[in-house]
């Protein structure tokens, strides 16, 4: 009897460690999309800002300004990404915001490219939030393993730049319509994968201790990062074959 009262208390244990930890991942993907929603908006926010304004568009994109605008994204994730375990959850934080708001000023240029007529960046926007959100979905949900994906995908994007800076030189309309499929198709793989990667890295740290959910808090940060840098690229290159139909 006192057996069967240990094996029984055990596997309520058991039980509710797993109904605390499920519990604990929703919270935590809940907070990594709010991030991601919240750096969407600051970024079209500002994108429209300084893609409407003509004052605002020329100091930066008629000045060496613009050279800072269009690598210093890049240099914030190379920082955050060496300086992480050691930064506060309230810098990681920051830094995301001022990434941002970075990012909407580069996305300025989409709104210069079409002034006066918006509805393609409308549209573009829909498509890509109805295939992020479906993609994002499978990779919560999915019961295969996508972690095999990531080499693969990791090759397609430095072929993809290549290409990318291959064309700069001889400005194929051909090459440029392939790079934006794609694009499209590398980033949709990317967004169901990091879906993936984050839920893992959830379970793995929500089961160590004090340490873990410190880092968690900035993990649910960085996870937002590359959401969002998947939507804003699935977003462009998407832009980019509509332009290119």
């Amino acid at each position: 009897m006192a057996d069967f009262d240990r094996m029984a208390a055990t596997s309520v244990g058991t039980q509710g460690r797993a109904a605390e930890i499920d519990q604990g991942l929703r919270a935590h993907m809940m907070s990594v999309y709010n991030y991601l929603a919240g750096g969407l908006f600051v970024a079209a926010g500002t994108a429209f800002v300084f893609g409407t304004n003509e004052t605002l568009a020329s100091t930066i994109w008629f000045s060496p300004l613009k050279w800072v605008v269009l690598f210093a994204p890049l240099a914030l994730i190379f920082f955050v990404s060496f300086r992480l375990q050691k930064m506060s959850v309230g810098a990681v934080q920051a830094t995301y915001w001022l990434f941002t708001v970075l990012m909407g000023i580069s996305l300025s240029l989409v709104f210069l490219r079409f002034a006066g007529n918006y509805m393609p960046i409308v549209q573009a926007f829909g498509i890509t939030s109805v295939s992020f959100l479906g993609l994002s979905l499978y990779g919560y949900t999915t019961k295969r393993n996508l972690s095999g994906m990531g080499s693969f995908l990791l090759m397609g994007l430095i072929g993809l730049i290549l290409a990318m800076i291959v064309n700069m030189f001889i400005g194929s309309g051909a090459l440029a319509f392939a790079i934006s499929v794609i694009g499209v198709l590398i980033f949709a793989g990317l967004t169901a994968y990091d879906t993936q990667r984050i839920k893992m890295e959830y379970l793995h740290f929500a089961q160590a201790g004090v340490d873990g959910a410190a880092y968690l808090s900035k993990a649910a940060v960085m996870g937002a990062l590359g959401l969002f840098l998947n939507f804003v690229n699935m977003f462009q290159f998407i832009l980019a074959f509509m332009g290119n139909e």
